[in-house]
């Protein structure tokens, strides 16, 4: 007669191997995603130490890192964001950053001192609207949306300029993405001249340039003839007060979604600004 075997039966589970499945499992998750949370620590060496944000020493350190420009620029932008970085130790940092040979870290110390300089940094900021790398003279433009200078008007407006074949030796800016942030720069001075450009700015080939140059038409005027200089000039040529509907300039306000692994409750979150007026803009009219 054949004896028949019993059948295994499957272990069940204790709860600390069951916990230890969970973590595993979600540890595998984060793993798929290494790339994306790399930007959280890219010092990390496991997957949990991805989480830990360097610390202010370790952020000052790799800020004056002679060797490695990647871990000076990754450590510029996160003392920007401290709140002790407007202390005149860090800022004077984030000033030396700006001649920097690296464009990664002049681009970095441009958005530091966009947050925690003020009308002195400006001069800075003009001369790196002319910085060779675009990434610099798009941070250099928008931290101009930061920081007020009339000094900044000219090259601003240059900044603005589209290339045209039939003018080549006019000064201009190729790139799209300085011209868009340079639109909006331009929104905080009530000139003629600001008005001037940004009508003629109307005509630029990309629309992103002209969303911009919209909105700080709108912002310096009260007025909204959309996207056709025409109109706006025809406006122009009609009143002696174009700026008497103008709008208090705010600087456009650093927000995002949050990414999947935020919701993590030991996850940094992402920071969130409020709109504010430049540093330096008069509280009276100009």
């Amino acid at each position: 007669m054949t004896r028949r075997m019993p059948t295994p039966r499957t272990p069940r589970p204790s709860p600390n191997r069951s916990a230890a499945s969970l973590i595993g499992a979600g540890l595998l998750i984060l793993a798929a995603g290494c790339t994306e949370l790399s930007e959280l620590n890219p010092q990390s060496e496991s997957i949990l130490d991805i989480f830990r944000q360097p610390s202010p020493a370790e952020a000052v350190n790799d800020a004056q890192n002679p060797y490695d420009a990647d871990k000076r620029a990754r450590g510029t932008l996160l003392l920007a964001t401290a709140d002790f970085a407007s202390e005149p130790l860090y800022v004077e940092l984030f000033v030396t950053g700006m001649s920097d040979t690296e464009a990664s870290v002049r681009a970095a110390s441009c958005k530091a001192l966009a947050r925690n300089g003020g009308p002195t940094h400006a001069p800075l900021m003009i001369k790196a609207l002319a910085d060779p790398d675009v990434g610099v003279r798009a941070e250099a433009a928008r931290a101009l949306q930061r920081i007020h200078s009339p000094d900044a008007i000219l090259p601003l407006i240059n900044a603005l300029r589209e290339p045209d074949s039939a003018n080549p030796t006019q000064t201009a800016e190729d790139e799209p993405e300085v011209r868009a942030e340079a639109a909006l720069a331009l929104g905080q001075y009530r000139r003629a001249n600001v008005l001037q450009a940004l009508i003629a700015a109307l005509r630029d080939s990309r629309l992103a340039v002209n969303r911009n140059t919209l909105a700080s038409l709108r912002t310096l005027t009260g007025q909204d003839f959309g996207y056709d200089p025409g109109a706006w000039l025809a406006w122009l040529d009609s009143t002696s007060s174009p700026f008497a509907g103008a709008a208090v300039y705010l600087y456009p306000a650093y927000n995002r979604d949050w990414r999947w692994y935020e919701y993590f409750p030991f996850v940094p979150k992402p920071p969130v600004e409020a709109a504010s007026t430049p540093a330096g803009l008069p509280i009276r009219p100009q």
